[in-house]
């Protein structure tokens, strides 16, 4: 039996020579599951995952990108405020913190720091 690369073929189809890392974790994830599971993993819809594996999704990826490498490549950044965490929780603090919120004390103190942090100005 041969391994499902349905996501894989498509994402090198579509990218070429310049397939991202975090593109190639994300096909392999839904090679290894199913594109709907990954999408539903990540919190985006199947149709925009698919449009990411295929090159063809028309708005930033940066979002997408973040998310992947916090849940799919564990990869962390030191937040000033809850020290190191993925990055798809940073992402996720941030777009928190555009307004704000008094529901805790680490709402209010994100709203604060997030705006100054380094990681804003990542481009997302």
């Amino acid at each position: 039996m041969t391994a499902n690369t349905v996501a894989m073929t498509k994402a090198r189809s579509g990218w070429g020579e310049d397939l991202p890392d975090w593109v190639r974790a994300l096909a392999v994830e839904c090679d290894l599951t199913s594109q709907a599971r990954a999408a539903y993993r990540l919190g985006y819809s199947a149709g925009a995952i698919n449009s990411v594996l295929s090159n063809k999704y028309k708005a930033s990826m940066r979002s997408i990108e973040l998310t992947v490498r916090g849940v799919l490549m564990a990869e962390t950044v030191t937040c000033p405020v809850l020290g190191k965490i993925g990055t798809d929780k940073c992402r996720m603090w941030r777009e928190r913190s555009k307004e704000f919120s008094a529901a805790n004390s680490t709402h209010v103190r994100m709203f604060k720091t997030c705006p100054s942090c380094p990681m804003a100005g990542d481009g997302e």
